[in-house]
């Protein structure tokens, strides 16, 4: 093997995944370094040592100026990081002021835009800023303003540094959580700019599985190998895992989004009955980091929304049901722009056609599935297992299964309004049978081939939901994880991290 290859070591940064507690990425991210350690990789950890001014999970909604928590975020830190591969990264002083000073001067649609040096830090800070205040369209007030130019100077600060570091050491690769807030995305975008390769991981569609792709984790997308079929063992595996899920019985990221499944009300089963048709609308969670891959027809969900209140008016003899998504009112993390509140701005509440279904109704998805014509989606994963029941869905976004032949996804606006149109006055709609059929391979391959199972290291933290706690394990745990084994391979040379057999 290449000498220098061997020296250079493979560099771990997940600043905006934990503060204080860990996290599963921030399990992920350590289970990820300890394997490549067992078997000899050099390893460095960079860490944020007070190097921004405001950080992604240290903004506060509610107190937009309220300093970052450092002391709390470096004291675990210190615990998890050995002092001998650990990397701190400092706030650049040097030029704050002066870029402070320029930014002073920007209005947010400028800082929207603005690059230094090159970089586009202003598109970089854009989806953690939604994300933060929990909207899509950002309020242009003082507090916003000054947050914003506290993330666009903490990335200046960030490229800086970077660049020294990564001009220093020389990485082989870099595996970051998420690449998509400003923290980890200014690390990925100065990596392939230097051409280190990239690596980002997210949660997995399993509990305590984790999705790690050489791309953007938020991309989330797997090819299906040519002829990929599955075995009467794996047809079975994934019929029990879909029989839970239409029960309601699944998490993700630790969170469970259904304690309970209720059969449709009384007032929507007797309004289905007075229809000729019914359509179901389901939208998604619109400052979700999922959001920046799925606007290509689109600027953004609500524009497919305002589209079809006209569509709504024009076909009276259809029933609309739009179903919110049920993490859109999660505590601690309900949406500021939320679908409510568009359906009062359009007036829609008591339009005899339209029936709306607020997130915190825990209504079956599946039996809106079963009683309807079409299923209509953003981005949302509903889709994939409407198309699993055989029921036509209409994408109006890309989504982690839009490239296989699951769902009907035209690549126009206008083949989009023109099928819409046709689905709605044809007397009915026959999906293509490859559809369903490419949609339970495409869900089986996610969860048992791309989902990397890490639950032998894994439990939850009672004390606090979503966060995690090592378990009991060994070296030669690690060594002989097939998961890790994976990910070990993806990171040194460039595989897929997919399982195999």
């Amino acid at each position: 093997a290449d000498s220098s290859l061997i020296s250079s070591p493979i560099v771990f940064f997940n600043a905006s995944t934990r503060i204080h507690r860990l996290s599963l990425n921030g399990a992920f991210s350590l289970l990820a370094s300890w394997v490549l350690r067992a078997n000899q990789q050099p390893v460095d950890y960079l860490v944020c040592h007070q190097g921004m001014l405001q950080c992604i999970l240290g903004t506060q909604r509610d107190r937009l100026d309220q300093k970052p928590p450092c002391k709390k975020c470096m004291g675990l830190s210190s615990a998890l990081y050995p002092d001998g591969l650990t990397t701190h990264l400092h706030l650049a002083t040097d030029h704050l002021d002066e870029i402070q000073s320029q930014l002073e001067e920007l209005t947010l649609d400028r800082m929207i835009t603005w690059e230094y040096d090159g970089v586009p830090l202003g598109e970089i800070c854009l989806p953690g800023l939604r994300w933060v205040l929990r909207r899509h369209h950002l309020p242009d007030t003082d507090e916003v303003r000054r947050l914003l130019r506290s993330y666009l100077a903490s990335s200046v600060s960030l490229v800086f540094g970077m660049r020294k570091y990564f001009e220093e050491r020389k990485p082989r690769a870099v595996v970051l959580f998420n690449g998509i807030f400003y923290p980890e995305a200014v690390a990925r975008w100065v990596a392939r700019s230097m051409n280190i390769p990239t690596i980002t991981h997210e949660v997995g569609l399993r509990p305590m599985s984790a999705y790690f792709t050489h791309h953007e984790a938020t991309f989330r997308q797997l090819s299906l190998p040519p002829d990929y079929g599955l075995s009467s063992e794996e047809e079975s595996e994934l019929s029990a895992y879909l029989d839970s899920r239409f029960q309601g019985k699944f998490t993700m990221a630790g969170i469970k989004f259904w304690p309970v499944m209720e059969a449709l009300p009384d007032n929507l089963d007797e309004a289905i009955g007075s229809f000729e048709q019914v359509v179901t609308i389901f939208s998604n969670v619109i400052f979700d980091t999922s959001q920046i891959h799925a606007n290509t027809l689109f600027d953004h969900m609500y524009a497919w929304l305002d589209g079809l209140v006209d569509v709504f008016d024009a076909y009276p003899e259809t029933l609309f049901i739009l179903r919110a998504h049920p993490d859109e009112d999660r505590p601690g993390k309900a949406s500021e722009e939320d679908v409510a509140s568009w359906v009062g701005e359009k007036e829609l509440v008591g339009v005899s056609n339209f029936y709306f279904i607020p997130p915190s109704e825990h209504v079956s998805s599946y039996e809106l599935i079963r009683q309807s014509k079409l299923v209509m989606i953003y981005n949302s994963s509903i889709g994939l297992e409407a198309a699993i029941m055989g029921a036509p869905v209409l994408a109006a976004a890309r989504s982690r299964f839009t490239h296989e032949p699951t769902v009907f996804f035209p690549d126009t606006m206008e083949a989009y309004n023109q099928t819409l149109k046709s689905f709605l006055e044809g007397e009915s709609i026959e999906p293509p049978v490859e559809f369903s059929e490419t949609a339970r391979k495409l869900m089986y391959y996610e969860l048992f081939k791309g989902s990397l199972d890490l639950s032998e290291f894994l439990e939850e933290d009672t004390s606090m939901g979503g966060m995690v706690k090592f378990k009991q394990f060994s070296v030669s745990d690690l060594l002989g994880n097939p998961a890790l084994t994976v990910i070990k391979e993806g990171i040194l040379h460039g595989t897929s991290f997919v399982l195999d057999g």
